[in-house]
């Protein structure tokens, strides 16, 4: 695997140092860039490929949580911050890792492999085919039209999707299974849910019921999500 590039966003200097001096001692990163606050780093991936980022939360005028909103085609997102209390909100933005203040090495040698397991080139379990998805799971492989599936759902390294008539499991992270989704008619309504929007059934309060089904709505998704169904 090629080294992974890296970019620190962190307003205090010693914990860009620190984060700099970790990074130096694992031969698979690289930092190609530091920043100290969060329109810096917008600036930055504008201009340059970015594998990781080492997020903090708590930044002037643009928040760590608010910054990763504002951001399409998300590289690998690791959050180091002093407060516990963003997990649940860092997580449903589907960050790789979350690590609190202050670390120890080991801990951010962790967080590191978890995402280079998520940026390792994965085989080809799932294509999409003129008016089909062919699905690998399990040494067999399936044809599959995506009106037939009612969602996705994460499981580690796998991803079942329930169809209307059986469950398929391929070997391969949900953020892979979003990319062959129909962008119109598949929504991502939790870090660990993608849904057919045209089998639900009805929503209730943060629920999206559908027959046999009920998924939870993320806060984090909550506002895209109603948004692009009123589309």
């Amino acid at each position: 695997m090629q080294r992974i590039k890296c970019l620190i966003v962190d307003d205090e200097p010693i914990a860009r140092n620190l984060l700099i001096d970790y990074c130096s001692y694992l031969t698979n990163l690289e930092v190609v860039g530091v920043c100290e606050d969060a329109f810096e780093a917008r600036e930055y991936l504008m201009h340059q490929k970015i594998d990781l980022i080492f997020l903090d939360i708590n930044m002037p005028l643009l928040d760590g949580v608010s910054f990763l909103k504002t951001i399409k085609n998300l590289p690998q997102v690791i959050f180091t911050t002093a407060y516990r209390k963003f997990a649940v909100t860092a997580f449903d933005l589907a960050a790789c890792d979350y690590l609190i203040k202050p670390f120890s090495l080991d801990r951010f040698i962790q967080a590191v492999d978890k995402a280079k397991v998520n940026l390792t080139p994965v085989k080809p379990e799932m294509i999409n085919t003129s008016g089909y998805i062919l699905v690998k799971a399990e040494g067999i492989t399936y044809q599959v039209k995506p009106e037939e599936i009612i969602f996705a759902e994460a499981k580690g390294n796998y991803t079942h999707i329930f169809a209307e008539s059986r469950i398929l499991k391929p070997k391969l992270p949900l953020s892979e299974v979003e990319k062959l989704l129909p962008v119109g008619q598949f929504i991502r309504v939790h870090r660990s849910f993608i849904i057919n929007r045209e089998k639900i059934r009805h929503i209730e309060a943060n629920n999206i019921h559908f027959n046999d089904h009920v998924i939870p709505l993320g806060a984090s998704f909550r506002e895209s999500f109603l948004k692009r169904m009123k589309q």
